[in-house]
């Protein structure tokens, strides 16, 4: 079995320190997405949200919980698909639990951390690991500037450091997510030819796609929609 990690964001932090902790694990390929693992309080977001997430965290919380806790679901519902409609995003789930008090005040905890945590960038790891390595930096990158890109390009010249060129926001997820696909897939033509058929592999990743709530929706009426994904994968698993 050989894995490829690929992280995002904070997931490129958490994705080196599994490369750090479980060095035996046989991956062939880990890519970095706008990949947050230095100085996330001194970017440009950073320096906004660190104040709010880690010296005013409590006044956020016991405001949400007077705002929120009374509000009732249709108004909850009604301002997500508003909220949706404006970032012109399809509206499949409804995730009323964002904006419940504990929900937002678990994610400025968890945000707060990161701010707190993600100092400085693990060059011990990445040197270790630096052949399997893949970073893509963006150009408008407000979490991850392009100064960062230029200091690890400088301090690692041979390595797979990439800087976006097509600019594709931070959270690429919501519009830019197919071409971010098609780039980790043609990537990963080199590696997954050493281990098995290539044609097959590389055929596999530009073709799969994750369908729709609608098509993902299992009969089983008892999973959530959370676990749908989980679902679709563990179907096209058996399917292979």
């Amino acid at each position: 079995m050989k894995l490829v990690l690929i992280g995002h964001s904070i997931g490129s932090y958490f994705t080196l320190q599994m490369l750090k902790r479980v060095p035996e694990l046989p991956v062939i390929r880990a890519f970095l997405l706008f990949p947050t693992i230095e100085r996330m309080s001194e970017s440009p977001n950073g320096r906004i949200a660190t104040p709010l997430l880690c010296w005013f965290r409590y006044v956020l919380y016991v405001t949400g919980y007077l705002l929120l806790k009374p509000c009732p679901e249709t108004i909850k519902s009604l301002l997500i698909r508003r909220g949706l409609q404006v970032m012109n995003l399809e509206n499949e789930f409804s995730p009323l639990n964002i904006l419940e008090p504990f929900c937002l005040a678990n994610a400025a905890y968890l945000g707060g951390q990161e701010m707190m945590e993600v100092v400085k960038r693990d060059d011990e790891t990445i040197k270790e690991h630096l052949c399997k390595l893949t970073f893509y930096y963006g150009t408008i990158d407000p979490w991850c500037p392009k100064e960062y890109y230029e200091d690890i390009k400088k301090d690692f010249p041979e390595g797979d450091i990439r800087l976006c060129e097509k600019n594709i926001p931070h959270a690429f997820i919501t519009h830019f997510n197919q071409e971010m696909a098609d780039m980790i897939a043609d990537s990963l033509k080199d590696d997954l030819s050493k281990i098995g058929n290539p044609s097959w592999h590389y055929h596999s990743l530009r073709t799969m796609r994750c369908p729709s709530a609608q098509i993902l929706k299992p009969p089983d009426e008892r999973f959530g929609s959370d676990l749908l994904p989980t679902y679709w994968w563990k179907n096209q698993i058996s399917r292979d």
